[in-house]
C-alpha cells in the first residue's frame, strides 16, 4: 500500500469509526470549506478534491498533537489548526465581507461566501447542466442523479444525500428544536425554517418571481411556484406515472398506493395521510376557525378555503376551461366540469354499478340503498340524506336568503330560485 491508499485508508477510519469524535466540521484554515468526506481514494474538502497525500486527513487537523486547546482539550498537529479552533470558543469572527458585512470564522468560509456576490458558479452537472459555486454541493446535486444515500439514520434506516439532512431528520427522533424564534418563542428544529418563519414578523419577501413579480418569503417556495409558468413536473410517481411539481405532492399521491395513513388524530384516533388534513380535522373537535375574512367575518378551519371564499366578493375566477372558456373560483370544479367534454365518470357505485362524474354525487347516490340520512335539521329534527339539503333548509328556520338580485335587490333562499328570478328580466325562456 503507498502513502496516498495508506492516507486515505486512515481517515477513513478517523471518519467512519471515530465518528463521535468529529462532528463532520473540520476547524483547519487550510481546508477550503471546513467540511470532508471520503470517496474512495480521494477526500471531499468542501470547493476541491485533495488526494489523500496531500494531508487532510483528519489526524492532521485533530487528535494526537503538540497544540491542544485550552478549553476542550482537543489536540492538533499544527499552530495555525488550533487558532482556527480556538474561534469556535470566542465566537471571533475576522473575517468581514465588504458587501455585505456578514463576519466569518474561517478564510476559506469567507471566500465561498463571496462568490455569493459574483455569481460565479465553475461547477457544472454533466447530466443537467446545473451550476454550483461550490464543488462539494456538486458533489451532493449529483447524488439526486446517482440515487446514491450515504448517510443513514441508525434509527428508522431513512437515507439522505448529506450530513446535514441527516442531522436534521435525527431530531424528530429526538425532539430537540434548538433554533427559537426571539418575538414568539416558537421553535424549530432545522435553523433554515427559523430564518423563513422570523419574515412573517418582518414581512420580508426577499424572493420574487420574474414573470408575474410575485414575492416569497422563502426560496424553495418561488422555485414551486415558477414551475406553474414552466409547466414543469419534474417528479413522477413509478406506480401510475402520474408527474407533480412538488416532490412534497408526490410523497403525498404515493400513500394513495401504499394505503399509509401516518398522521392520526389523538381524540378520535382517526388516521389521514397528509398533515394539513389533520390539522383541519382537530378543528372539528377544539371548534377553532382561526381564517376570518375582513369583508364579511365569516371564520375558517382553512386558509384555502377563506381563500376561496374571499372569490365569491372579489368575483375572480381564475381557472377556465380551455374548450369552452367558462371560469371558476376553485380549481376542484374546473376539473369536475372538464368531466362534462369528457365524459369521465369516475366514480361507481358498488351495488348497482351506475357512475357519477363527482364523489359527492357517488355519496348521495348511496344513502338510496342505505336509505340514511345522517343529515339533521336541530329545530325540526327533519333528516337528509345530503348535507346541502339541509343547509338550504335551515333557511326556512332562520329567514337567511342569501341569493340577491342585482336588478331589483329581490333575495332567495335558494340560487335556483334566483336563476329563475333573473329570466324575468332577461326574458330568457330556456
Amino acid at each position: 500500500m503507498n502513502g496516498i491508499e495508506r492516507n486515505a485508508t486512515n481517515a477513513q477510519i478517523w471518519g467512519k469509526q471515530n465518528d463521535s469524535n468529529y462532528d463532520g466540521n473540520c476547524t483547519s484554515r487550510d481546508c477550503l470549506s471546513g467540511t470532508y468526506e471520503i470517496s474512495g481514494r480521494w477526500i471531499f474538502v468542501g470547493g476541491s478534491v485533495q488526494s489523500a497525500e496531500c494531508r487532510y486527513s483528519c489526524d492532521i487537523h485533530w487528535g494526537e498533537g503538540p497544540y491542544t486547546s485550552e478549553v476542550c482539550n482537543k489536540a492538533f498537529s499544527k499552530q495555525n489548526n488550533l487558532i482556527a479552533h480556538r474561534r469556535l470558543h470566542s465566537g471571533e469572527r475576522p473575517y468581514t465581507c465588504d458587501v455585505c458585512n456578514k463576519a466569518f470564522r474561517y478564510h476559506s468560509t469567507f471566500r465561498q461566501h463571496k462568490s455569493t456576490h459574483s455569481g460565479e458558479r465553475p461547477y457544472t452537472c454533466e447530466v443537467c447542466n446545473k451550476a454550483f459555486s461550490l464543488q462539494s454541493n456538486l458533489v451532493t446535486h449529483k447524488r439526486l442523479h446517482s440515487g446514491d444515500r450515504p448517510y443513514i439514520c441508525e434509527v428508522c434506516g431513512k437515507a439522505f444525500i448529506n450530513r446535514y439532512l441527516l442531522m436534521s431528520h435525527q431530531r424528530t427522533h429526538t425532539g430537540q428544536r434548538p433554533y427559537t424564534c426571539e418575538v414568539c418563542n416558537k421553535s424549530f428544529s432545522v435553523q433554515s425554517n427559523l430564518i423563513s418563519h422570523k419574515r412573517i414578523h418582518s414581512g420580508d419577501r426577499p424572493y420574487t418571481c420574474d414573470v408575474c413579480h410575485k414575492a416569497f418569503s422563502c426560496k424553495g417556495n418561488l422555485v414551486k411556484h415558477k414551475r406553474i409558468h414552466s409547466c414543469e413536473r419534474p417528479y413522477t410517481c413509478k406506480v401510475c406515472n402520474k408527474v407533480f411539481g412538488v416532490q412534497g405532492t408526490l410523497r403525498t399521491h404515493q400513500r394513495t398506493h401504499s394505503g399509509e395513513r401516518p398522521y392520526t388524530c389523538e381524540v378520535c384516533n382517526k388516521a389521514f395521510s397528509r398533515k394539513g388534513t389533520l390539522r383541519t380535522h382537530q378543528c372539528t373537535h377544539s371548534g377553532e376557525r382561526p381564517y376570518t375574512c375582513e369583508v364579511c367575518n365569516k371564520a375558517f378551519s382553512r386558509k384555502g378555503t377563506l381563500r376561496t371564499h374571499q372569490r365569491t366578493h372579489s368575483g375572480e375566477r381564475p381557472y377556465t376551461c380551455e374548450v369552452c372558456n367558462k371560469a371558476f373560483s376553485v380549481q376542484s370544479n374546473l376539473i369536475t366540469h372538464k368531466r362534462i367534454h369528457s365524459g369521465e365518470l369516475p366514480y361507481t357505485c358498488e351495488v348497482c354499478n351506475k357512475a357519477f362524474s363527482r364523489k359527492e354525487h357517488l355519496l348521495t347516490h348511496k344513502c338510496i340503498h342505505s336509505g340514511e340520512s345522517p343529515y339533521t335539521c336541530e329545530v325540526c329534527n327533519k333528516a337528509f340524506s345530503v348535507q346541502s339539503s339541509l343547509i338550504t333548509h335551515k333557511r326556512i328556520h332562520s329567514g337567511e336568503r342569501p341569493y340577491t338580485c342585482e336588478v331589483c335587490n329581490k333575495a332567495f333562499s335558494h340560487k335556483d330560485h334566483l336563476v329563475t328570478h333573473i329570466r324575468i328580466h332577461s326574458g330568457e325562456h330556456p
